[in-house]
């Protein structure tokens, strides 16, 4: 399985972009970057588009996404639960923002919005994906996604503490987990629901109490704003638990 990070941050700046991440060159997990990171060529080799929530900096690029397809008569298949795809088409796809790409063209719309119900799994652009409740606004997901030679990855989406349930759901190889701010912000963190290092420490002691293992642990979502200070606590972190825990950069190629 070959994973390309795009977007490896909550914000745009002219060296960070949105979350987004892209595996097998097909598939692409949130849409924080995808018309920033990606060529013509390389968007109309996309075929499915999974959503792990609805704001915006994981939703932003699906109008460009969408706009770019329509104009080379080109589809693309989204996937989210029910709650996300309706917030998509009602503020999005409206028809006053953006058109509703997923109505035109009236013979072949090249928008599909298709429903994904947590903790069934499904079968997405020959992988399998299997939606995970997570401690966030909303109805938001975390994704567990294996490919056929049993290659599997979690990504948690955004995340505050408490994810012990979830970990009795998956047994990935490779974690992709929210990291949003430093310490110092832990209050900050709790009440928009995101993870800080230390509260990262407890959710990783937590899954190897579960799991009796701890996979590949990949930091996602920074603030780039706070990122040096986030780093620093997060290398504190891996030396503690006698892990490596890498952080995410855009550009970042993955394989497992």
């Amino acid at each position: 399985m070959d994973i390309r990070i795009l977007g490896a941050h909550n914000c745009e700046t002219l060296t960070s972009r949105c979350v987004c991440f892209l595996i097998d060159d097909t598939l692409a997990i949130d849409a924080g970057s995808l018309t920033s990171s990606l060529s013509v060529q390389e968007q109309r080799r996309l075929n499915a588009v999974v959503i792990t929530h609805q704001h915006f900096d994981h939703i932003r690029d699906i109008p460009g996404i969408a706009l770019n397809l329509f104009r080379c008569g080109a589809s693309i298949q989204i996937y989210s639960t029910a709650t996300v795809c309706d917030i998509i088409e009602t503020n999005l796809l409206n028809g006053k923002i953006y058109p509703r790409f997923h109505k035109i063209p009236e013979t072949k719309p090249t928008v599909h919005f298709n429903t994904i119900k947590p903790l069934e799994p499904q079968e997405v652009d020959g992988h399998n994906i299997l939606a995970v409740p997570v401690n966030h606004f909303g109805a938001t997901v975390g994704y567990q996604i294996s490919d056929n030679q049993g290659r599997t990855i979690f990504y948690t989406g955004d995340t505050g503490p408490g994810l012990s349930d979830c970990w009795r759901h998956i047994s990935p190889q490779l974690l992709m987990i929210e990291v949003t701010l430093p310490d110092e912000c832990e209050l900050f963190a709790r009440e928009t629901s995101h993870l800080t290092p230390h509260m990262l420490e407890q959710e990783l002691i937590s899954f190897r109490e579960l799991k009796g293992y701890l996979p590949q642990v990949i930091a996602v979502h920074m603030d780039i704003s706070l990122e040096p200070e986030t780093k620093e606590e997060i290398s504190a972190v891996a030396r503690r638990l006698d892990i490596p825990i890498t952080v995410a950069h855009e550009g970042m190629r993955l394989k497992i």
